[in-house]
């Protein structure tokens, strides 16, 4: 057997990557960054290089569930089929709905979709896309006339001032933020403006960091607007021939923010911050700016976005190189969902129920007699409705809504309360399987075939090269077949191919150039075509290999009279202000490594490495007033719900602002599902949720022991109070913590390392106090576990240890170190992991730094690889580099 590869698409973010996946002779797999992808062309981040590492079947369902029960796919089906059938006919089609996700392909979304709109009847389909990508949907919407983004990657590259407005590119689209980081230094001229409350990763390449007050984006982009006005920087042609609005707009921005001082002064910044980026804005006709979560997760994101557009309409800088605002997405389809319409206030192909001509279309075309005929139930509205039982039957797809729902506690509390609860995953045990009546087991990425479509409406092949496991099947086939027993006609496919052209067609149906999305050229594939497609832009509108990359550059725009809207912003606070009880703010966030709740990057040990446990990011400050150490337990609260986290202090967060990550879930730790303490407030246009602010509290905890336990088998934590867990290479690693102290710490390290394991010996040290212990098993001469524990969370460096799992043997003198804590003469201490795609350490790098004199990251790549594949670990190597001068001084 030879070699083969396959030419497919990363499963994360939205930037699309394309990958290359081979097949070895002997069964490996292999993935690497396709050069020829438009998106990445040839770059990859740690997750996306890390990929071949979560490919194996442990955590997946394979066999249909019904009430934990292993049944076949027809006993399955007809439970589906017939008690979604008796819900509609008992209470109608509004009693059930839909919960989808970004993850899902676009021929997945497509059906869906069409079930819940044109049959069932209902529009009570959502998709957790709504949580991230809503407000800038319909801030598109109001400006443009479609929820289009003009622009593409290129533009990145090509402009001479990059705004990154609320989004920490370096770590959430790291591939993007290296494209702009090598154009920026081959082009010396350009220009960086990063906007965030927070100094991360990204504003390692900015020229100028704005530390804005949280909420306050809005003012901010109303004082540009009126300032480039005042200014003489409007682009008078371009307002007059192709926008309208544009008075009441600048009229209402200089009522809130009629100066640079009364923006600062509402931003927290300082005068010559804002003027410094006004003018530079203003000086520069190439800019983009880029928004994501920073701007979108609000109470008022909608306005944040359409602040942000007004001030591209007034400068005429849109759809031309280098030029305009760009929405950069955080799952692999969104884009696709939203082109779908698996979003409760939109229909397929961007058409829109407010337009009956546009409902009449659809239905006509689909063949739909139950065709919805109003919006309906966003995410955040949709589970409050299963709460108090107005939606009593509900399908889940490839998504996880117990976590990263705001609110979640409530969330968890539905979907227990749920009538009916149909779940489709490829893994078996989430936050929000356990309450499931029905599992369906479905294709994960490298099984499926369909498309997806990224930030800059590119559509890209997602290709199969792993045999379907078990008894799994796609979403799409899943869907189609409870349809049909539905009774329902049009559900006849037998290939992803079919759904992708109907898909297209649908897209142009009846589109004379009023809609945007168009992908007529793509409506006629054949199977061989739609099997070899290669990436394109949308509209698509006559041969498949010709998209266009970038809209709106000739001042037509898809509303009724082709002009761009400004839209008058009126800057609202958050939901909930801060208070004495709740004195902090939380931001949530992603961490480098990590993607969503875990799942699938959990699964990988080199991602496990750099940020081990769920942390809170307080500045020193704060922790100082509240006596709180670096890298103590504390306990965050909100109204909402509660959690605990590992303290860090970080100079890089601002004052009164507290950063906590959202990917931790109860398969991974005991209490650190954030999004349970996070309010759920929404944009009142686009329904996304708050989850940049909500108040909260901190108090330091202090249980009676602290420990942490590496062992190659899962462990037993029924005597901690606090756990988490990663997976380390060939191992596990937990974190512990508990308030009661055993009376005998030798029973209580064998209790909670329970494996059986025949001939296995313990090695042992006590402190005279039994507060301290420290245990080593060892089987075969193999170190299996170990087990510390003391009365403080100080305790001996874990990463050195980590490496003895590595050996065949560990001998007496090893052992000895062992339980001493350090390593032994000839044995280096690595460090926690900067760089997770070539696992180089920290200690690795400080000592590489010293010892060799290295002065920049391109000189540490040369010697130990770090920073030479994503590059997202070069901020915290130039910061180590900065340490190092410091400390050399």
């Amino acid at each position: 057997m030879t070699a083969s590869t396959v030419k497919t698409t990363c499963p994360y973010c939205g930037v699309g990557c394309g990958l290359e996946v081979t097949r070895t002779a002997d069964g490996g797999i292999s993935v690497r960054a396709d050069k020829s992808h438009p998106a990445n062309l040839g770059r990859l981040c740690s997750k996306g290089s890390a990929l071949g590492e979560t490919l194996d079947l442990e955590g997946r369902v394979l066999h249909p569930i019904v009430n934990g029960r292993q049944v076949d796919w027809n006993e399955a089906l007809d439970t589906v089929a017939g008690r979604f059938a008796e819900i509609i006919e008992r209470h109608g089609p509004d009693a059930v709905g839909f919960y989808v996700s970004g993850q899902l392909l676009t021929e997945d979304y497509y059906v869906a979709n069409k079930l819940m709109k044109g049959f069932i009847g209902s529009a009570n389909i959502d998709t957790n896309s709504r949580l991230c990508m809503a407000s800038s949907v319909a801030g598109h919407k109001r400006a443009f006339g479609a929820d289009t983004v003009p622009g593409c990657y290129e533009d990145w590259e090509q402009t001479d001032l990059l705004v990154l407005a609320g989004s920490n590119t370096a770590w959430c689209h790291p591939v993007l933020y290296q494209r702009a980081h090598a154009a920026k230094l081959a082009r010396r001229h350009m220009r960086v403006v990063v906007i965030d409350p927070r100094r991360t990763a990204t504003g390692d390449m900015a020229d100028l960091h704005l530390s804005l007050q949280p909420g306050t984006d809005a003012i901010l982009f109303n004082g540009l607007l009126v300032w480039l006005h005042d200014h003489g920087h409007a682009h008078a042609a371009f307002v007059a021939e192709h926008t309208e609005g544009m008075a009441e707009a600048l009229r209402i921005a200089r009522w809130y923010a009629p100066s640079p001082e009364a923006v600062a002064q509402h931003c927290g910044l300082h005068v010559s911050q804002v003027v410094g980026f006004f003018r530079l804005f203003a000086a520069t006709d190439r800019t983009v700016t880029v928004y994501s979560q920073g701007i979108n997760q609000s109470s008022s994101g909608t306005d944040k976005v359409n602040a942000i557009i007004n001030c591209h309409l007034l400068t005429g800088r849109i759809g031309r190189p280098g030029m305009g605002p760009f929405s950069v997405t955080g799952q692999p389809n969104a884009m696709g969902g939203r082109e779908v319409g698996a979003l409760a206030n939109q229909l397929a192909a961007h058409m829109s129920f407010e337009q009956p001509e546009h409902r009449d279309r659809v239905a006509r075309f689909w063949g739909a007699t139950r065709m919805a005929a109003r919006p309906g139930l966003k995410a955040v509205d949709l589970f409050q409705s299963v709460a108090r039982g107005k939606v009593k039957g509900l399908w889940i797809m490839a998504t996880n809504p117990a976590v990263t729902m705001p609110d979640a506690d409530q969330v968890r509390r539905a979907l227990a309360r749920c009538e009916f609860l149909v779940v489709s995953d490829c893994t078996a045990h989430t936050d929000t399987t356990r309450h499931a009546h029905v599992l369906l087991p479905a294709l994960a990425w490298g099984e499926k075939e369909g498309s997806v479509t990224n930030s800059e409406r590119r559509i890209s092949r997602q290709r199969a090269f792993l045999e379907a496991p078990g008894e799994a099947k796609p979403d799409w086939w899943i869907v189609s077949a409870v349809a049909r027993r539905l009774g329902f006609p049009g559900f006849a496919y037998e290939k992803p191919h079919e759904i992708f052209a109907e898909h297209a067609r649908l897209s142009a149906f009846e589109n004379n150039g009023e809609r945007d999305f168009n992908l007529a050229g793509l409506s006629t594939l054949s199977p061989a075509q739609y099997s070899a497609l290669t990436p394109v832009q949308w509209p698509v509108s006559a041969s498949p290999t010709l998209g266009r990359q970038r809209l709106y550059g000739t001042g037509e725009f898809a509303t009724a009279n082709r002009r761009a809207r400004f839209v008058p912003i009126t800057p609202r606070p958050p939901g909930m202000t801060t208070q004495p009880d709740y004195p902090f703010i939380l931001n949530t966030g992603r961490v480098r490594d990590q993607w969503h709740t875990m799942t699938r990057t959990g699964k990988s040990p080199r991602l496990s490495g750099h940020v081990v446990e769920p942390c809170a990011e307080i500045h020193p400050a704060d922790a100082e007033k509240l006596e709180i150490e670096d890298g103590e337990l504390v306990q965050l609260a909100s109204r909402w719900g509660e959690v605990t986290l590992r303290a860090r202090r970080v100079e890089a967060q601002r004052r009164g602002s507290v950063f906590v990550p959202m990917h931790w879930s109860d398969q991974f730790a005991s209490a650190a599902r954030i999004d349970s303490v996070v309010n759920p407030f929404q944009d009142p246009h686009s329904g996304q949720p708050e989850f940049k602010h909500t108040p909260v509290r901190l108090r330091a905890y202090r249980p009676a022991w602290h420990a942490f336990v590496l062992s190659r088998h899962q462990v037993n934590t029924a005597a901690a109070d606090y756990w988490v867990r990663s997976r380390r290479q060939g191992l596990w690693h937990y974190e512990l913590a508990g308030e009661a102290a055993a009376r005998d710490w030798s029973m209580c390290a064998r209790g909670i390392v329970t494996s059986d394991a025949p001939g296995a010996q313990w090695s042992e040290l006590f402190d005279s106090t039994q507060q301290a212990y420290r245990g080593a098993r060892f089987v075969d001469g193999r170190l299996d576990s170990c087990v510390f524990i003391g009365p403080g969370h100080r305790l001996p460096p874990r990463d050195w240890l980590i490496e003895l799992f590595g050996r065949a043997s560990v001998g007496g003198r090893e052992r000895t170190r062992v339980l001493a804590g350090t390593p032994g003469a000839g044995q280096k201490d690595a460090g926690r992991i900067v760089c997770a795609c070539f696992s180089v350490g920290h200690n690795t790098l400080c000592h590489a730094i010293t010892e060799l004199g290295l002065q920049s990251p391109e000189e540490i790549g040369e010697k130990l690889q770090a920073g030479t594949n994503c590059g997202s670990c070069v901020p915290e190597l130039r910061a180590l580099l900065a340490e190092a001068t410091r400390a050399s001084a």
